[in-house]
């Protein structure tokens, strides 16, 4: 039998990690591998795709009515979806409530306790990464991930988060196995977006392991609540997850113990390619009125 990868999709909110991350594993799953997700965002719309509905129930909220976690079993919690993917959502607290890094480690928990993880090739942990709070570090810290995948674009606050998850990688490399696998460009076609990913990457010492370009067929099945491997089999965007899926596949063995940068190094790379430089100073300031004039 082969060695279970624990790998985990880290990258800023609302930067496309879970769609990216769904079409990935259901392309891995193509492949013929046997996944796990455990969605690890309190928003719980880490599945929604495999299974074909608006959000998972979650162990903390299942727990909530049980009375605690242990009155849960794991067929509770977990549900089977496109391509007999294995899905969990962690869930969180109501918004401004308590820690949700905490449910993070309480599923983790209860799902290596009743054997979750028996019979899978991958686990993969979908991770909110705008602050790597010691909470959402967990799969990292706890050496659960093993392979952490980066997805983000060429905006600059996309690159600070990836950076800033960098820094807990590193942080936490040397006690344990966690490695980062690379970088995942999900295209928003902004100015020099691939050159500025590819030179992020080379940073921080990793690689640009795959551009996504930007396809409007992605909503199109996220609308169905569909992978575009399913909704669109044989369209060119569901090739260009295949590949992505096989680049990781075949990137067992490779991670790196990431050289982070500063933000001024950040800032630095963005001028070297005329990206800030490109801002038209005589714009700053006006209202939208006055630039639409």
């Amino acid at each position: 039998m082969s060695k279970l990868r624990q790998i985990a999709f880290y990258g800023k909110g609302g930067i496309g990690k879970s769609t990216t991350s769904q079409n990935t594993l259901a392309a891995l799953s193509d492949l013929g591998q046997k996944i796990l997700i455990v969605g690890c965002d309190p928003k719980a719309d880490s599945t929604r795709l495999i299974l074909h509905a608006k959000a998972q129930d979650t162990i903390l909220s299942l727990a909530a009515e049980a009375g605690s976690v242990e009155d849960l079993e794991l067929d509770d919690v977990m549900r089977i979806g496109y391509k007999d993917i294995r899905c969990v959502e962690s869930g969180g607290p109501e918004p401004g409530v308590g820690c949700a890094g905490r449910g993070v480690i309480t599923s983790i928990n209860f799902l290596e306790e009743n054997g979750a993880y028996d019979g899978v090739d991958y686990v993969s942990y979908d991770v909110l990464g705008d602050v790597v709070c010691g909470g959402f570090a967990m799969p990292i810290r706890e050496n659960k991930a093993q392979e952490i995948y980066i997805v983000m674009s060429g905006e600059m606050m996309a690159m600070y988060a990836a950076n800033n998850i960098s820094k807990g990688i590193l942080k936490y490399a040397n006690s344990g196995g966690v490695r980062l696998g690379g970088l995942v460009c999900n295209e928003r076609q902004t100015d020099k977006e691939y050159e500025l990913a590819d030179s992020l990457a080379k940073k921080l010492g990793t690689n640009l392991i795959y551009f996504v370009p930007r396809d409007n067929i992605v909503q199109h099945a996220e609308l169905r609540r569909m992978t575009v491997l399913e909704y669109a089999p044989d369209s060119v965007q569901a090739g260009h997850y295949r590949s992505l899926a096989e680049k990781i596949h075949g990137n067992s063995g490779n991670g790196i113990i990431p050289t982070p940068i500063t933000m001024d190094e950040l800032e630095d790379l963005l001028m070297e390619h005329g990206v800030m430089a490109q801002i038209d100073e005589t714009q700053v300031g006006k209202t939208a009125a006055e630039l639409t004039a």
